[in-house]
């Protein structure tokens, strides 16, 4: 079987060390078996193994070569829809568990960076950068709601101020969450599976699941082995296929495109984000920029859906960094990537049980990095016999896409179209 490298991305070539890890052959006996060596397989496997779980981790690649090591890096709290969106869906007993939830992510990632000395260029501090007045009064009211549910670590930021953190003309003001921040979101998917293996977990790479055998003790064959199990926790998202037909109807994977700059040098990159917060806009479909460790601008933006890679992503994604920072206008982009996540028509997770052992949770629709480490919690919470918190988002209503997989791909990009629209008039 081919070996799958990682593509070639910034985060691939600045990657820490990393053990190799062989396929799996033959057959293993394990408590859980987890596909998928992302995020959320990568949290769900650390959380039982220190509770006493023996755990063995499928990856069809390497360690975090989905969305978990491409994205754009920041921790962002809350979900894709809000929890006053949620509320409005499911009512206040459900939402108010969500709502609590909604900030947890983003302290399991400190947690772990500090438990296990994973080094991942964490910083603190994520600015939501508003274009339009109606932005702006749309992060004074997510303010307001942010704080019912205890979440206190947020600054308004008006004109003047939004300047001192971004260099861009192009906002009114802003929102600034210090519990937010950004990660080398490779590293920390590595820094993850070093701890795993720490515990006496077991990862396999080039390992990709290619059927479930359902049933008491469920079965998890690859091209070269089988894990017998008691339970099964699915976590390929949008690297998943059509290994669990029922999850697929319900998403739809679509990439997002990142390009990285050369080596900026101090002074010009300390006057692009003086305090070296990342950054997204407000708009449907959002640009979001951040520094590296070595002062490169990794700048991402733009939706293709149905998951195709683009032929020319600096061609896509380089005007929209010239217009936050003309200054750059000379600056060669030494790296440029897609990468894919997993849509949803309501743009919430996807969380639940196949049967009595086959657990699942996918769908993050572009808010990953903080769900996929509550989401490990969760699921390994479940599998504890404590489901409350499980149940919360098990019950949020879904629907497949209409015309199913054949058409989800026009029609979410005829919804695209429409957001586009309303940014660019500003409605």
């Amino acid at each position: 079987m081919a070996n799958i490298p990682y593509p070639e991305s910034y985060y691939a070539a600045s990657a820490n060390a990393a053990p190799p890890r062989p396929a799996l052959k033959g057959d293993v006996e394990t408590d859980v078996c987890v596909i998928g060596a992302g995020y959320t397989g990568l949290s769900s496997a650390l959380f039982l193994l220190e509770n006493g779980f023996k755990v063995t981790v499928l990856e069809a690649a390497k360690v975090g070569f989905g969305a978990s090591g491409r994205n754009g890096g920041q921790i962002v709290n809350s979900y894709s829809r809000d929890i006053d969106v949620i509320e409005r869906s499911v009512g206040p007993k459900q939402a108010q568990l969500l709502g609590q939830m909604a900030f947890e992510g983003g302290r399991i990632i400190r947690e772990r960076v500090a438990k296990y000395n994973i080094q991942c260029d964490l910083k603190d501090g994520g600015v939501f950068a508003a274009i339009t007045a109606k932005q702006m009064g749309h992060l004074e009211s997510q303010k307001r709601l942010w704080e019912r549910f205890g979440h206190t670590q947020l600054e308004l930021m008006d004109q003047r101020r939004i300047r001192e953190v971004v260099n861009c003309d192009q906002y009114v003001g802003g929102m600034l969450d210090m519990s937010g921040g950004h990660i080398h979101p490779l590293n920390l998917a590595l820094g993850e599976a070093d701890a795993i293996e720490s515990l006496g977990g077991t990862i396999y790479e080039q390992s990709p699941a290619v059927r479930i055998e359902r049933g008491a003790n469920p079965v998890v064959h690859t091209p070269q082995g089988k894990v017998r199990a008691k339970f099964v926790i699915v976590a390929g998202n949008a690297y998943l296929g059509n290994l669990v037909p029922e999850l697929a109807a319900k998403s739809m994977p679509c990439g997002t495109q990142v390009i990285t700059t050369a080596p900026l040098g101090g002074e010009l990159a300390n006057s692009l984000l003086p305090q070296d917060y990342c950054v997204e806009d407000c708009n449907y479909l959002l640009d979001y920029y951040r520094l590296t460790s070595d002062k490169r601008l990794i700048f991402g933006g733009g939706v293709v859906y149905g998951a195709r890679d683009p032929a020319n992503i600096e061609a896509i994604i380089r005007p929209k960094m010239l217009k936050a920072f003309p200054q750059l206008k000379d600056v060669k982009i030494d790296y440029a990537w897609t990468g894919n996540f997993l849509l949803t028509l309501s743009r919430l997770p996807q969380v639940g049980r196949l049967g009595d052992n086959v657990y699942y949770s996918q769908g993050c629709s572009g808010h990953g990095v903080t769900y996929t480490h509550l989401a490990g919690k969760v699921l390994a919470e479940a599998l504890r016999g404590q489901a409350e918190r499980f149940d919360a988002f098990a019950h949020l209503p879904h629907y497949p896409f209409p015309g199913g997989q054949l058409l989800r791909t026009p029609f979410a990009a005829l919804g695209a179209w429409y957001y586009g629209l309303r940014d660019k008039f500003g409605y």
